[in-house]
């Protein structure tokens, strides 16, 4: 197997076209970890939802057992 690249700073100039290889990179790559980011905080925010509807639906059922 051949490697495209002499060496680890060829690699990264990526033959003269680093600025549009690497901004095309993280313009792919922040998304994916915003979206990762933003998916995790939603879940966390229904699953928090959830626990409290159902300790609110517990307080109601306590209070109508004891009336």
């Amino acid at each position: 197997m051949t490697l495209a690249f002499d060496s680890l700073s060829a690699f990264f100039a990526m033959g003269g076209y680093a600025l549009y290889v690497w901004l095309a990179v993280a313009m792919t790559l922040l998304p994916l970890l915003a979206l990762a980011l933003h998916a995790r905080w939603q879940h966390r925010a229904i699953l928090r939802g959830v626990i409290r509807q159902q300790a609110r639906e517990a307080r109601i059922r306590a209070h109508k057992e004891a009336a």
